[in-house]
């Protein structure tokens, strides 16, 4: 299944879209494209049937953390890329 993704830096200023696909496997793919022409990938893992967590690796060489909490068809994350923070939604 995949979902349109989209979010913003804590900051302000950049915001981004993408799309993040779920595997039957419990795995999955983000990836994001901001504003300001920074894309990133990230690969993540369900822990639970309800959250799931991953890591970002961006064009400019910048990699982060991020954690979600979804539904099934839709959901919410927090992460940090290069140390600063920012929030997503999908579905």
């Amino acid at each position: 299944m995949t979902l349109p993704v989209r979010g913003s830096m804590a900051t302000g200023g950049e915001t981004f879209t993408g799309s993040a696909t779920g595997y039957a496997d419990g795995g999955g793919t983000l990836q994001i494209k901001s504003n300001k022409g920074l894309t990133c990938t990230g690969n993540f893992v369900y822990e639970t049937s309800r959250k799931g967590s991953g890591v970002f690796n961006c064009s400019n060489g910048q990699s982060g953390p991020f954690e979600f909490a979804s539904t099934g068809t839709r959901g919410t994350g927090t992460g940090t890329l290069g140390g600063r923070a920012f929030t997503f939604t999908f579905g």
